[in-house]
């Protein structure tokens, strides 16, 4: 006789992974993450990317099977050779509708890293560099600026990217 809990637990297990397949394509969401990266003067790291305008964060998608921490280490790496140390500061997750209805991003803010040499530009990134906060190249974008702004404490956070 076949054990009933076994086949409860089995049937269990099937549903909830039928669930996640339907969640998947019903509700799918893409996640990206960006490092506020504060050196020891106070300044903020940003990016210039070759293929869509304006200064910003580092930062970029959360592949499958990868953990937010894990990418932010991998895109700090790609576009600004830093390497952080400790465990960043989680500042928010936000909704990104501007790049779709089911996008987010987590922010983390970082002070404790490691830079060897500045980046060199290629074909994703045009440059990248400090700045001090009060002097921000004139097409950062708005996202950026308001990211700051609630890690300055200037702003309250709010959930939404821009």
């Amino acid at each position: 006789m076949p054990d009933v809990s076994s086949f409860y637990r089995n049937f269990q297990l099937a549903r909830r992974q039928a669930f996640h397949l339907y969640w998947r394509f019903a509700r799918g969401m893409t996640l990206g993450v960006r490092g506020i990266v504060f050196d020891a003067k106070g300044q903020v790291f940003l990016i210039r990317h070759t293929y869509v305008p304006g200064w910003q964060f580092p930062g970029g998608g959360v592949e499958i099977g990868e953990t937010a921490l894990d990418a932010l280490r991998r895109e700090l790496k790609e576009e600004g050779n830093i390497t952080f140390d400790g465990t960043p500061r989680l500042h928010g997750v936000f909704f990104n509708r501007h790049v779709s209805r089911r996008d987010h991003v987590v922010v983390y803010v970082i002070s404790d890293f490691r830079q060897d040499n500045p980046p060199r530009p290629n074909r994703e990134i045009a440059e990248g560099g400090f700045f001090s906060v009060d002097g921000l190249p004139d097409d950062t974008t708005a996202g950026t600026r308001l990211r700051l702004a609630e890690v300055l404490g200037t702003r309250p956070v709010i959930t939404s990217w821009s």
